[in-house]
């Protein structure tokens, strides 16, 4: 994955407002509040609740 440290810094976890970490091994960004991981599709983060897999 290739996203701008400037972006990373600016979005937030659509559902509970949290900060998000990059895992790039599964193309994810994970967020550090809820555990929702949103998928990174083409370098663009699809922050869709909808999208989101849920915790295990």
């Amino acid at each position: 994955m290739n996203l701008d440290q400037k972006l990373l810094d600016l979005i937030v976890c659509p559902a509970c407002h949290g900060k998000l970490a990059v895992d790039d091994a599964a193309a994810e960004l994970i967020c550090t509040g809820c555990g929702l991981a949103y998928p990174v599709r083409d370098d663009i983060p699809v922050l869709l609740v909808d999208e989101a897999r849920k915790p295990a």
